[in-house]
């Protein structure tokens, strides 16, 4: 690593992903292998970033009681608050090692806010360093991968081992997806699934990836200026 940094790769991404139920079709890891897939080829476009180990558990739910995801078996999760604290020195760590811009994506819902709360902390801390924190929000929210979706005919329904959830799935490693057991699912059935998945094709999984890691790459663009003015 300090021959990376001394070659100039001063950037480096924190990967979180999650452990939680994604219906009887879809592997618990989900969202572990594809942000790890989609932070090694945002580093390959930027050029001089390198990858830190993905964080496989974030926000999932209650403990006790149970809720959210954790309603269903194999679901590990953490407080946001505890959450917030690994992502924090993280990035700490890496600070240390002499990156300068620390980017933060985030795979599931629930880190978007602990992440955002991480890079406004430590951004006003470091106000005065070269060091900026860059929570790439729009990776999870602003790609556009619905609205595209929509354009094929395919608009997808739910938010949660659906259509495009599904997809992306397909696309990184169909052997995390069990076909035969694909099926439209809603919040409070019991079946751990928000939409309907049946539709889902690896073909659309690539255009959905091809947009996230644009509107990732894009984002940092914007923010590695506008966080040092």
């Amino acid at each position: 690593m300090p021959d990376a940094i001394r070659a100039g790769k001063t950037t480096v991404i924190i990967p979180t992903g999650g452990t939680e139920q994604n219906g009887p079709h879809m592997i618990l890891g989900k969202h572990n292998v594809r942000v790890t897939l989609m932070a090694g080829e945002i580093a390959r476009r930027l050029g001089n970033a390198l990858v830190a180990p993905t964080m496989a558990y974030v926000p999932e739910g209650n403990i006790d009681p149970p809720s959210g995801h954790m309603l269903f078996p194999g679901t590990i999760t953490l407080p946001p608050e505890h959450f917030a604290k690994v992502v924090e020195f993280a990035a700490r760590s890496l600070k240390v090692a002499g990156f300068t811009d620390i980017l933060l994506i985030g795979d599931s819902g629930p880190n978007q806010a602990p992440q955002k709360q991480v890079a406004e902390m430590l951004n006003q801390e470091w106000a005065t360093t070269p060091t900026r924190v860059h929570h790439l929000d729009k990776y999870f929210s602003g790609s556009g991968f619905g609205a595209w979706l929509a354009t094929q005919g395919a608009k997808p329904e739910g938010n949660h081992a659906h259509l495009s959830d599904t997809s992306l799935q397909l696309a990184v490693d169909p052997s995390g997806v069990r076909r035969s057991l694909m099926a439209p699912g809603r919040w409070g059935d019991g079946t751990g699934v928000n939409g309907d998945p049946t539709r889902a094709t690896a073909e659309f999984g690539k255009k959905g990836l091809e947009l996230i890691v644009e509107a990732a790459v894009k984002q940092f663009g914007e923010l590695r200026l506008s966080s040092r003015r």
